[in-house]
């Protein structure tokens, strides 16, 4: 069990290996079920339990990380806060499973499912792997934050418009320009602005990290 939290392992995680693609095909596998079984999901009953269950699936998973980094050694303000997109996401995916705000919904769906799903192909845990904790953690929130959204699409029948789009995205670049004014004043790095992720990802494709800075690199 203890190596189960251990900070550190030997063995690294390697992208696209059979465990990687092992984890994201029984993700897919896990919405097609959400799809195939989208009518019985609708019963009222059946309704709510699920969605306190995946609230209490992506509340807790933000906790638990809080609280392995601290014990770990490894919180630090700069890079430990739950500003990442990422964790933005999960929690606004959580409150809309709850309350059920469309307006939520048009955040959620374009920004975290984008972003949870770029995250998962192209994931930042180079030096863990299946079984850790952080591995099994990583996937259970970014994929639980699509599953949260697909949810909301398959079972209570949302649907974003064409202005959806571009209200995500304005909202989207305020978050941004708040989190670039907090990277600044605590040399931080959050939504992997001031510098790429170790692993590789979209972002290598972006003109960014090859030769040309970062905004204060």
């Amino acid at each position: 069990m203890k190596g189960f939290f251990e900070p550190g392992t030997e063995n690294v995680f390697q992208l696209f290996s059979s465990v990687h693609l092992l984890t994201l095909t029984a993700f897919f596998f896990m919405i097609l079920l959400l799809f195939l079984f989208r009518k019985p999901l609708r019963k009222p009953g059946i309704n709510t339990a699920v969605r306190i269950g995946l609230f209490i699936v992506l509340i807790a998973s933000e906790i638990s990380l809080q609280i392995w980094l601290w014990w770990s050694g490894h919180w630090n303000y700069q890079y430990s806060l739950p500003l990442h997109l990422s964790s933005i996401s999960l929690i606004f995916s959580a409150i809309l499973l709850l309350n059920k705000r469309y307006v939520l919904f048009e955040f959620t769906y374009f920004v975290g499912v984008g972003s949870a799903l770029q995250a998962m192909i192209t994931p930042d845990i180079s030096l863990y792997t299946f079984p850790h904790y952080r591995y099994i953690h990583f996937f259970v929130s970014h994929g639980g934050t699509v599953v949260a959204n697909l949810f909301m699409v398959f079972v209570a029948g949302y649907r974003p418009s064409g202005k959806s789009i571009w209200k995500a995205f304005f909202w989207l670049n305020v978050y941004t320009l708040i989190i670039f004014i907090v990277n600044f004043l605590i040399e931080g790095n959050y939504m992997y602005i001031s510098e790429k992720p170790v692993n590789p990802s979209i972002i290598d494709y972006l003109g960014l990290g090859h030769g040309i800075s970062y905004p204060w690199k």
